[in-house]
Parts: structure tokens; C-alpha cells; sequence
């Protein structure tokens, strides 16, 4: 009997992970109910426990969002007016809003073109005596490329914040994300790898002192009750959110290796289905551990939206990580950027596209993926082009290091 081909493939279903947590959900939160504790309570404590084992921090402090973690770090490090901050411009928005929301500069800087993370050659370039820190981000599940950075912050004395918030789990050199730099900041958006029920962040760090100040900016910099130390924020867990966090987190590791699996299968569906014409795979650092929040593909010559289009049509679902750069946003026009200042980044913007990856995808499903990718490049008219290959990009970026 032959299988039974899937109607269409969601960019991600987190229905299909709940349907098998349900009884421990219904009663971690029944628990948390009858407690009253609805803020940092037990639930809380117990997941920044798990979460600083997990990162190999020494300290992690709950929040509620990971945008907030990016603010709280910048606070904890008293970034302000005059400082600039380097910044990736390819991430999400709250990377770079965060420096702006405390009066200082983001500072844009290109990527790597075969990680999408921050190009350490390029920083180097652009750190001037206003510089206060780097924000790397370790975009889609896969750590940027730490060693040079942190060494250039160390000689200029610059604080070095991880955006993890796609990353949890991630390693660099056998060291995992969130124990890499001096803070680190998650996010547990629904769609992360490690995602609860509504927004929550988390911020890791080594440093104890950095780490009593983080839980005082998170609560208006009040302790004890009333009295106020620091000029902090509102920015607390819900135990609710913590509590489903905390049946999850056992399970990270499990749902990890199945996204590996699953890049693992894409590169080989595509090898097989000779794409001419299309894509440059994810690439993942050999000397690293990538966890595959998405899974992102080059589509050159203009035909992304074109390719896009197509799949939408078949029920297949897509993304655009990121559209429009950060230094090309309109609210941040003022800071003088023009198009092409940032070329891989630009390219970037106008290339890639995010498939479906999700635990639970079945090897059914990403079959139809290529199989529908693989026919949208074989139907003529065929307009041709060159092939973006995993390897080309490595080889470019081992040589960016070495140089």
C-alpha cells in the first residue's frame, strides 16, 4: 500500500508537542493555582535552576520576555546615551531596540554569509571609544563565532551580551550558549525550541554581582519591599509560564536531536532532488552544535518570492526571516544608513527563506517539501543560475576566521 502523501505541511504545529504533554500541563498548572504564587513563585526558581544547569551559567535570572532580557543585560551593563552598542542588522527587531530605548546607538555591522551571525572581522573594523558592547546573536539555532569577539571585548573593554533567544541548547567549542559571553539573554516565545505559553525570557550569567543586579532591575530595583536601589523595570515570570517551561525542559534534549535529524534528512532529500538553479543549505560550524530553531535556505536570482508563492499555493508553510535589514527600518533612518552599506546583509534579506522544522515533522512531510521545491526549479520556462552548495559557505567562512 503506498503512503499516504500529506495534504500540506504547517511552517511549524505546536498543537502536535502539547497532545502529548497534556496531563503534566493540566497538572503543574492545577498546582500553581491552588499555590496562589502567580509571580516568580516555586515554579520559577526551580526553572532558573534547570536552565543555568542546562546553559552551564552559573546564574539564571526568569523575565518576561526575551526582549526584556536584551534590556535588562544593557541596564545591567549601564549602557546609555553617548555609548554605542554593535549590533547584527539580519535579526529581530528587539536586538537593536533595546539599545535605542536607553538613548545609545546601535552600531550596525554585516554578517558571515554562511551563519547569518555577526562577521568578527567586520566588528573589529567598527568598534570606535564610544563602543560599550557587542550583541552577538546566535541566530537560528546556531552560536556566532565567540572567540574573536570576546577577545576583541576584552582588549577594549567591552561587555559582550549573547541574543540566545533562538539558541538555547547551542554549543561553541564544547561551551554552550548563555556561558559564552558576560550575559546572555533567551526567550521562550511558544515558537522557540524551548517555548511556553505566551511570552518569558531568561538571562544567564558567570559574574554573581552582575546577577544580584539583574534580579533587582527585573523587579524596579526594589529589595526589600519598597525600597528602591536601582531605576529597574517590571519585568517578572509568570509562574504559569514557568510551570509549563518546567515539563518541557527535561525534554529539550530529545526534541533537539529530532531537529537534527530532520536539517540531516533536508540536506540529503535535496541533494537527491537536484535543485538546480536554487539554494545555499544551512551550513553548521563543525566545531559547534547547531539546533535548528529554523531551517533557512538561499533562493538566488530573485525567485524567493516567486518560490514562496508557489509552496503557499500547495499549503506549504514559509517565512521571511528578516524582510527589511534593521538599518534600513524606517525608525532607524536617522542613524544615516543607505542601501548596500550592508551588502551580505542585504543579500541575505533578499534570498532566504525559512521551511518547516518542528520536533514532530514527519520524514512524509519534508518528502513533500522537496518534492514541491524540486518542482517549482523544474518546470519550464527554467531560468537558470548557479548553486548556492553548504560547502562553498563553509569554506568561505573557515577562510574569514583564519584571516
Amino acid at each position: 500500500m503506498a503512503p499516504i502523501r500529506p495534504a500540506g505541511v504547517p511552517l511549524i504545529d505546536i498543537s502536535r508537542q502539547y497532545a502529548e504533554l497534556e496531563h503534566e500541563l493540566t497538572t503543574a498548572l492545577a498546582r500553581v493555582r491552588r499555590s496562589g504564587r502567580f509571580v516568580l513563585g516555586p515554579d520559577c526558581q526551580e526553572l532558573e535552576g534547570g536552565i543555568a544547569a542546562y546553559c552551564q551559567a552559573r546564574h539564571a535570572i526568569a523575565c518576561a520576555s526575551g526582549s526584556d532580557a536584551l534590556l535588562l543585560s544593557l541596564m545591567a551593563h549601564e549602557i546609555g546615551p553617548d555609548d554605542e552598542v554593535i549590533v547584527p542588522s539580519y535579526t529581530f527587531f528587539a536586538t537593536a531596540s533595546a539599545v535605542s530605548r536607553l538613548g545609545a546607538r546601535p552600531v550596525f555591522v554585516d554578517i558571515d554569509p554562511a551563519s547569518y551571525n555577526l562577521d568578527p572581522c567586520r566588528v573589529a573594523t567598527a568598534v570606535t571609544p564610544a563602543t560599550k558592547a557587542i550583541i552577538a546573536v546566535h541566530l537560528y539555532g546556531q552560536c556566532a563565532d565567540m572567540a574573536p569577539l570576546v577577545a576583541l571585548a576584552r582588549r577594549r573593554n567591552l561587555a559582550v551580551i549573547e541574543d540566545a533567544c533562538q539558541a538555547i541548547g547551542a554549543e561553541y567549542r564544547g561551551r554552550r550558549a548563555g556561558a559564552l559571553g558576560d550575559t546572555a539573554c533567551f526567550s521562550f516565545y511558544p515558537t522557540k525550541n524551548l517555548g511556553g505559553w505566551g511570552d518569558g525570557g531568561m538571562l544567564t550569567t558567570q559574574d554573581d554581582k552582575l546577577a544580584d543586579k539583574l534580579r533587582l532591575l527585573r523587579v524596579h530595583g526594589m529589595q526589600p519591599r519598597y525600597y528602591h536601589q536601582l531605576l529597574g523595570i517590571n519585568s517578572r515570570l509568570d509562574t504559569l509560564q514557568a510551570a509549563v517551561l518546567n515539563v518541557k525542559l527535561p525534554r529539550l534534549e530529545g526534541w533537539t536531536e529530532r531537529r537534527q535529524a530532520i536539517a540531516l534528512r533536508y540536506g540529503e532529500l535535496f541533494s537527491s532532488a537536484k535543485c538546480d538553479g536554487l539554494l545555499g543549505l544551512p551550513t553548521a560550524d563543525p566545531e559547534g552544535r547547531h539546533v535548528w530553531n529554523q531551517y533557512v535556505v538561499r533562493v538566488p536570482d530573485g525567485r524567493r518570492d516567486a518560490l514562496r508563492e508557489h509552496l503557499t499555493q500547495r499549503k506549504i508553510g514559509t517565512e521571511i526571516y528578516y524582510p527589511v535589514p534593521l538599518h534600513r527600518q524606517e525608525c532607524f533612518a536617522p542613524l544615516g544608513y543607505r542601501e548596500g552599506s550592508l551588502p551580505e546583509t542585504e543579500r541575505a534579506a533578499r534570498d532566504t527563506l525559512a521551511l518547516p522544522i518542528f520536533p514532530e515533522l514527519t520524514a512524509a512531510e519534508q518528502t513533500l517539501v522537496v518534492q514541491e521545491i524540486a518542482a517549482y526549479f523544474h518546470k519550464p520556462p527554467h531560468a537558470g543560475g548557479h548553486v548556492l552548495a553548504g560547502p562553498k559557505f563553509l569554506k568561505h567562512r573557515t577562510a574569514r576566521r583564519k584571516a
